[in-house]
């Protein structure tokens, strides 16, 4: 990393006046049930913030000048409003990059995002080959993605992105992965298995074993600025020279999560009241949360990065993810439970280590697929079923 993004990164670290990129899950309802899922969705909350509510937050973000807002849940476009969301936030000039399972992407639909300057595309995709994918997002769920990539293909959407949860099971796809993306001309989007959510149950047996770390690491350094990473993997940079991006740990600086309820959480990936920052129903809305809540103030102090400070690679690796060491029960000063010099290794076997309970479970039992059929209004608010007010054709 060169000197002048050094500096950027020490200024990141004490926060910004406005999120760079701010993650809002607009609904937990989803139709699938993956194992892995950091939000345990399924069911819609009968709290969630209703149209004139996200779009006073759109007016908000639109008045910090936030560049862009990622969508996802929950399946995001299950809800009846949308795209009347997607399209008021590009009116306001925040940009939307939306996260979805491809469920409902017809060829209208790619036409519809094709078409667009401000609008960009994530499907989940977790395995090259439907064994794979599917033991984790569902029967079923592999057919939908690619049946969604060909249509933004054919619709001449270039370079909407494959988001991959990288796990035991695909590490020896990622050459497969970047095919795929290739062929359809798409970019590849690899981010870290996180044990949140349900992801918790699931954490022992599907993350990366230390010899697929590395063999991740050296992939990422080959592949370089064609695959994205979201900076999910800056404790691998341990092994060496840091992988592209921040480098940095953005929880509460640079990043920051709006839940379906409106409730504001430093990391996407720790849905946990321990990080919860307020609401943005309360006076004052996100951007008191952001600019003045007390957990905001925390993490923007410095760190002193406890007992990994001691170690020669804290400086590439700055002690690795919060949520991954929360969620596994171990200090936030201390080591990553993936910690590549192997240090997470002896405080997961210790003892006296107390994983957190979840916050909160929206799932439901076994996925549920939505039909490409009409939705009928009004929907009532206390429906909780995601397939509420849709007719099977």
């Amino acid at each position: 990393m060169t000197t002048a993004a050094g500096r950027l990164v020490d200024h990141f670290q004490y926060g910004l006046d406005a999120p760079i990129c701010l993650t809002w899950e607009l609904t937990y309802a989803c139709n699938l049930a993956c194992v892995h899922c950091l939000s345990s969705s399924g069911r819609r909350d009968p709290r969630e913030l209703d149209t004139a509510e996200c779009k006073a937050v759109i007016d908000e973000l639109e008045r910090m000048q936030v560049f862009y807002v990622n969508i996802g849940g929950g399946e995001p476009t299950v809800r009846s409003d949308f795209w009347e969301l997607v399209d008021y936030a590009t009116a306001h000039r925040v940009g939307v990059k939306f996260s979805t399972n491809g469920v409902r992407i017809t060829p209208g639909t790619a036409r519809r995002l094709a078409a667009s300057d401000y609008v960009d595309v994530q499907l989940s995709l977790d395995g090259a080959t439907a064994d794979v994918n599917d033991a984790v997002r569902g029967a079923g769920s592999h057919a939908t993605v690619l049946r969604a990539m060909g249509h933004l293909r054919d619709a001449g959407f270039r370079g909407f992105k494959i988001s991959v949860v990288a796990t035991r099971h695909n590490i020896g796809q990622l050459d497969a992965f970047k095919r795929l993306a290739d062929e359809y001309g798409a970019q590849l989007r690899l981010t870290r298995l996180r044990p949140s959510g349900r992801g918790a149950d699931v954490w022992d047996e599907l993350h990366p074993t230390a010899d697929q770390q590395r063999q991740l690491y050296d992939w990422l350094v080959e592949h370089g600025d064609d695959v994205l990473t979201g900076d999910s993997f800056f404790h691998l940079s341990a092994y060496g020279s840091a992988l592209p991006g921040l480098n940095l740990c953005g929880a509460g600086r640079v990043v920051c999560l709006i839940d379906p309820v409106g409730d504001v959480y430093a990391c996407p990936f720790a849905i946990h009241d321990t990080f919860k920052a307020g609401n943005v129903r309360e006076t004052g809305g996100f951007t008191r949360v952001w600019r003045h809540s007390d957990l905001f103030a925390d993490l923007r102090r410095p760190q002193s990065g406890g007992a990994c400070t001691s170690c020669s690679a804290y400086d590439s690796c700055r002690g690795g993810c919060m949520a991954a060491k929360f969620f596994t029960g171990l200090p936030l000063d201390g080591p990553d439970p993936e910690c590549v010099q192997g240090h997470g290794e002896p405080a997961l076997a210790d003892p006296g280590r107390t994983v957190p309970a979840s916050g909160q479970d929206h799932s439901r039992r076994g996925p549920v697929l939505v039909p490409l059929g009409r939705r009928t209004p009004p929907v009532s608010a206390c429906e909780e079923h995601p397939l509420a007010g849709f007719e099977l054709q």
